[in-house]
C-alpha cells in the first residue's frame, strides 16, 4: 500500500522549558481555561486532546531550543512593545526570527534558486499534500538533544532517492532541525525538493516535502490523519507550521 506521508521519529527531544521574562513567562505543559477568575489563574497547555485522539506534533517556541549549527539557541525573540502595565490601551508583542526555526516546512526555493525566483514559497504548496493519511515510525536514538547535534538520525542520499522512485510519498517529517543527514544536507535537500516528473513551472509537482522538527516523543507508532498548516508567507522559502496527528 502506497502511503503519501511518512513521518519519522527518531525519538530526539527539543527542550521547551526557558526562564521567564517580561515578554515570555514560564510554559506550563498542558492548556486549559481554568473555571473561575482568581490570582493564580494559570493556562494549562497540552499536547494531547480528545482523550487520545488529537496529538499536537509542533514544538512550542522557546529560546532555548536547538537551532540550526548553533549551541546557543534561539535567544530572545519575542518582546512586548506596547504593555498594559505601562498604560498601553493592550499588550502587543513582536517576534524576529528564521522560517526555519522550530516546527516548519521547507519550500523548493530553500535549494533551487531558480524556484525562489520562480516564486515557489510557502504560500505555493499544496495543502492536499499537507493534508492526508500518515504512518508514523520509530528509529531508535540512545538520548535526547537540547542543543544541536550533527549525528541525529536521519535520510542519506540513497534513502531519499530510494523513496522517490519506490513509493508515493508525497510528504516527509522528521522530530530532528533536518531529514537530511548533516554531512548531507545541502545535496539531498535539493534532490528532494526538485521535480518528481517533468512539467512547467506552473504545474511543478515536487518529490517530496520535507517538514522539520516535529515534537513526537510519546506519540505511538501506526496509522494517523496528518494535518500541517504553515504560514502564508509569500516569498519566504519555509514557514512556521503548526502540525497534528488524529487517530
Amino acid at each position: 500500500i502506497m502511503i503519501p506521508f511518512l513521518i519519522i521519529a527518531t525519538t530526539l527531544f527539543l527542550s521547551s522549558v526557558i526562564a521567564a521574562d517580561e515578554a515570555f513567562p514560564s510554559i506550563p505543559t498542558t492548556f486549559y481555561v481554568a473555571k473561575t477568575l482568581s490570582d493564580d489563574l494559570k493556562p494549562i497547555r497540552r499536547e494531547v486532546y480528545g482523550e487520545g485522539k488529537i496529538f499536537d506534533i509542533t514544538h512550542r517556541y522557546t529560546q532555548d531550543m536547538p537551532v540550526w549549527e548553533s549551541s546557543e539557541g534561539v535567544k530572545p525573540f519575542l518582546r512586548l512593545t506596547t504593555s498594559m502595565k505601562n498604560q498601553s490601551l493592550s499588550n502587543t508583542s513582536e517576534m524576529k526570527l528564521s522560517v526555519h526555526t522550530g516546527t516548519h516546512l521547507d519550500a523548493p526555493g530553500h535549494f533551487h534558486d531558480k524556484y525562489y525566483d520562480a516564486g515557489f514559497d510557502s504560500d505555493s504548496l499544496d495543502l492536499q499534500i499537507l493534508n492526508g493519511p500518515a504512518l508514523l515510525v520509530d528509529v531508535p536514538r540512545d538520548k535526547n538533544i537540547t542543543e544541536f547535534d550533527s549525528s541525529f538520525a536521519r535520510f542519506m542520499m540513497d534513502g531519499a532517492k530510494w523513496l522517490v522512485e519506490n513509493t508515493d510519498i508525497k510528504l516527509i517529517g522528521l522530530d530532528y532541525l533536518s531529514f537530511a543527514a548533516y554531512e548531507e544536507a545541502p545535496e539531498t535537500h535539493k534532490f528532494i525538493l526538485g521535480e518528481r516528473t517533468r512539467h512547467t513551472y506552473i504545474h511543478m509537482i515536487i518529490r517530496i516535502i520535507p517538514v522539520e522538527a516535529l515534537k513526537l516523543d510519546d506519540v505511538e507508532v501506526g496509522m494517523y490523519s496528518l494535518h500541517c498548516l504553515p504560514l502564508r508567507l509569500p516569498g519566504a522559502e519555509g514557514a512556521p507550521t503548526r502540525c497534528i496527528l488524529i487517530k
